[in-house]
């Protein structure tokens, strides 16, 4: 045997060696891991981010114009990219692509109303599919209608605030089924549009702001008609009118007077022609009569051909306007404006007098008479006062 110990194992290197490599595993594994967590952190941030600006910031950019009104007519059921087309030419949407995908994910196009629709082109998405969804949180305008307005002013402010188109407007107030609805007898709305201040909708149903003028006008006669029951019998049966006749006159009362305290006076005129058995032929000459018959009916008179809006000798005179109260008797078919609460009033509570006749005589006043020589002689001191301030 020899005398030579055997060499010693390096095991000692092999241990270092072996725990140099784990060291090295192990740091691998925890930066894959910070990286994986780096990465995962980057990618749940894009996706905050993507989230936030796909239903927070993109919903609420404001639309490519600067506020016009657009007219836009939303066919049947349509889908989230034709929606997005139809917009686009109406030049209220200028990312088609954009605007498609967030409608898909945000529920789709079930409640869009189909028909025409009255958009801004400054409205956001969010702010555009509220108002083809005629939901409540489309936005709302206050829209101011003055007393002696027409259907026809009212529209034009409707349309100006954006609520609704003029023409939606119009067909509203001669929907038959509408007035039925309503309770209005006749062939228009005119005269039960109640001239106040509102809140409306923007993009809304012409049929639903009908509806709310006219239940203020509701609320409105409701009021008189406690506060004056036996003038308003009186008047109705003296005169033999409905509801409908006392309002076409509180509506030319409303065209006619200029100050409150001769509301009631000028009621009376009306009323006197209207009740006594001597004043023949009953025509109540109301210039305001005839204008109003050129707007709705210009094509029956040949005299409202080329009518800017205030009455002529020949429109007032014309027997083929129906509207005339100089050569039609008694009331004309319907109201000429909407009345406001003061002479509404008066044509339910009229003054009691025995005049017959007025002449305007300047600064919004009125000279009233019992005879038609006072009467005269009062419409030539009209005409010395109006030729002597020409002077």
């Amino acid at each position: 045997m020899s005398d030579e110990e055997p060499a010693p194992r390096p095991r000692r290197r092999r241990r270092r060696r072996k725990r140099a490599v784990q060291a090295v595993d192990v740091a691998r594994t925890s930066t894959a891991r910070r990286a994986l967590r780096a990465a995962a952190g980057v990618l749940a941030l894009a996706l905050v981010a993507g989230w936030a600006w796909l239903f927070v910031l993109y919903p609420g950019e404001s639309g490519p114009g600067e506020g016009r009104a657009v007219e836009v007519v939303i066919p049947p059921d349509p889908s989230p990219a034709s929606l997005a087309a139809v917009l686009v030419a109406a030049g209220v949407v200028s990312k088609p692509r954009l605007f498609t995908f967030w409608v898909r994910v945000t529920g789709g196009t079930r409640g869009v109303v189909p028909g025409p629709h009255l958009l801004s082109d400054d409205a956001t998405p969010r702010q555009l599919m509220a108002r083809l969804e005629r939901r409540a949180t489309g936005g709302t305008a206050r829209v101011t209608f003055p007393e002696g307005w027409t259907r026809f002013d009212m529209a034009r402010r409707l349309q100006d605030k954006h609520v609704t188109l003029v023409r939606a407007f119009l067909d509203a107030t001669t929907d038959a089924e509408l007035l039925r609805e309503l309770g209005i007898d006749g062939d228009s709305a005119e005269g039960f549009l109640f001239p106040a201040t509102y809140d409306l909708p923007l993009d809304g149903d012409a049929r639903d702001v009908v509806r709310r003028l006219k239940r203020e006008f509701d609320r409105r006669w409701d009021l008189l008609s406690l506060a004056h029951p036996a003038s308003l019998t009186d008047v109705m049966a003296s005169g033999s009118l409905g509801v409908r006749g006392v309002v076409t006159l509180a509506s030319m009362i409303e065209k006619e007077a200029a100050v409150d305290d001769e509301r009631a006076t000028i009621a009376s005129v009306f009323y006197n022609r209207m009740r006594d058995p001597a004043f023949r032929p009953k025509h109540l000459e109301c210039d305001p009569t005839a204008s109003y018959g050129c707007l709705v009916a210009p094509e029956k008179a040949p005299s409202c051909a080329g009518f800017t809006g205030k009455a002529t000798a020949a429109i007032e005179h014309d027997p083929d306007n129906p509207y005339s109260t100089y050569t039609h008797e008694g009331l004309p078919p319907g109201p000429i404006a909407n009345p406001g609460a003061r002479s509404l009033e008066a044509a339910v509570n009229p003054a009691s007098t025995h005049f017959f006749f007025f002449v305007a005589r300047g600064e919004g006043r009125h000279a009233f008479s019992e005879t038609y020589q006072a009467h005269s002689a009062a419409v030539r001191a009209a005409g010395a006062r109006a030729s002597a301030e020409a002077k």
